[in-house]
């Protein structure tokens, strides 16, 4: 696989939030913290569609012209970018593991490496919530950063993806562009937090079920 893994918050007004029904919720600090957000139910999931612009680190998963969860993510750097065009879900899997990048399990020595050169077993990085959209391009669950920062995959934050995942299915459209109309009317209701400074969890919670990151409440707010 491609990917391994202040505050904002800008309201214009509770007017937009009325208008869009699209919100994330405050951080709790300036790095890490909970990701609270918003998911509204779609009436028809199968006119759900999903739109990300490159330039704002957003997600817009929209019903027509219904917001249904707008989130902030992190895309691929220049030298594996995140690629651009039409697509669409067409795999999911909810404790998906990285086939490429993990860590050499021996006993309680867990050890970073890739899948060539495991000394003992091998357990791929959590890549939790996974939506692929094209050969070994997917959304998944992961840290984010104020940069794009991974190998091509598009990283949402703890129940962002989770919520992310339970709004599509194999058939959703997805639109990845370097900007979306959605950027000029909801990208002012995202908050951005900014993870780069957080160290990576101890080995043993990567390599448990721990490492995926299930909501704190109803996926649905509605």
């Amino acid at each position: 696989m491609k990917c391994l893994s202040q505050i904002r918050y800008l309201l214009t007004g509770a007017a937009l939030v009325a208008l869009t029904g699209c919100a994330t919720g405050p951080l709790a600090g300036v790095t890490g913290g909970p990701y609270h957000v918003v998911a509204h139910r779609p009436n028809d999931p199968d006119k759900v569609r999903v739109k990300v612009s490159l330039s704002k680190q957003n997600v817009y998963v929209m019903e027509g012209d219904r917001c249904l969860m707008a989130v902030a993510c992190t895309v691929g750097m220049p030298s594996k970018p995140t690629p651009k065009g039409n697509f669409t879900i067409y795999n999911k899997i909810e404790h998906k593991r990285s086939g490429s990048y993990g860590f050499s399990v021996q006993g309680n020595n867990v050890v970073p490496c890739t899948s060539g050169n495991a000394h003992g077993r091998y357990v791929g990085y959590p890549m939790g919530y996974w939506c692929e959209f094209a050969p070994a391009y997917g959304f998944h669950q992961g840290y984010l950063h104020p940069v794009p920062k991974t190998h091509g995959c598009i990283r949402l934050k703890g129940e962002a993806a989770a919520k992310f995942y339970a709004l599509v299915h194999s058939g959703t459209p997805v639109n990845i562009a370097e900007s979306q109309p959605e950027d000029s009317t909801l990208a002012k209701s995202v908050a951005h937090p900014d993870d780069s400074r957080l160290p990576d969890p101890p080995g043993s919670v990567m390599i448990s079920d721990a490492a995926f990151q299930k909501p704190s409440g109803p996926v649905f707010d509605d």
